[in-house]
């Protein structure tokens, strides 16, 4: 029993050696214990693992333990670990929680939109009421250099433009709902009846010196006027034409010479109603083409009229003899 425990202790220590120098021989040395051996093996094993292991170090072959260069087995465990089911990369780890972080503060920004226009109240081509008030506050600021007419024409709406402009206001020259908001508290409350319906188209001009005292159709060839005046008091006012550059109407101070209520000129064979002849074929009277064409007309040399009805209430009052003045 002796000599069989005697015999496998040198198969045994004779295998370990052989595998020692099997090892040696590929040059991958395992430095540590091998599993179910002794850990000081027979034959001097250790003591020439270390003596090939100094010298492929110094050849540039040297050789590590437990390997750990790319492709290695302990380099591929350790990039499978990290790349383990439930486990990301570091790198994109981090990105995504950046991207997602900045996803969840950023506010929520909504759209911007465009204001709505203001709405149109009053336009180019307008009539009306509501354009004799557009007229009458204009004229308040100086804007308007007539009398409301009712009619949104050129005038009107280079008078609106020049109000936008000075009041910062989107320039059009047509009203819409901040322009009209704008002039109302600009000139105050409503314009009276007068300022609506004034007699004349322009604004009657300042009486002649010679129009003060009696009963006198004081006429203004600046304002195109006529003012029927008694007293120094305006009775009655309407809009006039002249004659043309060809033939003018004569200025001065005059007498009504005559009256003739159906009046036809024996010159130009045509109609003037309620004349009253004031300067030899001079006269003022009703003319049907001031009432249609206005003045894009002329008359020859006449004062024309273009409310009948004003002339005629006027043909009644006036008396043969009673003054005539035509100014500038």
């Amino acid at each position: 029993m002796q000599q069989t425990t005697v015999v496998r202790r040198v198969l045994v220590a004779a295998g370990v050696a052989a595998g020692a120098v099997a090892l040696t021989a590929g040059c991958k040395v395992q430095t540590g214990p091998v599993s179910g051996t002794a850990s000081q093996p027979a034959g001097g094993g250790s003591s020439h693992a270390r003596t090939d292991q100094r010298a492929d170090a110094k050849a540039g072959t040297g050789v590590q333990p437990w390997p750990s260069w790319p492709g290695s087995a302990g380099h591929a465990t350790s990039h499978a670990s990290s790349h383990a089911p439930g486990h990301a990369a570091p790198r994109d780890s981090s990105h995504a929680s950046s991207h997602a972080s900045s996803q969840r503060h950023t506010p929520h920004r909504p759209h911007k939109t465009r204001p709505a226009a203001p709405k149109v109240v009053l336009a180019p081509g307008a009539h009306g009421e509501r354009v004799r008030e557009l007229q009458a506050r204009l004229r308040r600021l100086g804007l308007f250099d007539a009398n409301p007419t009712g009619y949104y024409g050129p005038l009107t709406k280079s008078a609106v433009a020049a109000f936008q402009r000075g009041h910062r206001l989107h320039t059009t020259g047509t009203t819409d709902s901040d322009t009209w908001h704008a002039l109302r508290s600009a000139t105050g409350g409503r314009p009276p009846q007068g300022e609506l319906h004034p007699p004349t188209s322009k604004p009657i001009d300042t009486p002649d010196r010679r129009c003060r005292t009696g009963r006198v159709l004081c006429i203004s060839k600046k304002s195109d006027t006529l003012a029927w005046m008694v007293d120094g008091k305006v009775v009655s006012a309407m809009d006039v034409r002249f004659g043309s550059h060809h033939s003018p109407t004569r200025e001065g101070t005059f007498k009504v010479a005559f009256k003739s209520r159906h009046h036809v000129s024996t010159i130009y064979h045509s109609a003037m109603p309620y004349a009253m002849f004031f300067s030899g074929g001079q006269a003022v009277h009703y003319s049907s083409d001031f009432a249609a064409r206005g003045y894009a007309g002329a008359s020859h040399g006449c004062i024309n009229v273009r409310d009948k009805a004003k002339i005629a209430a006027l043909f009644a009052k006036v008396h043969k003899g009673d003054r005539v003045v035509v100014y500038r």
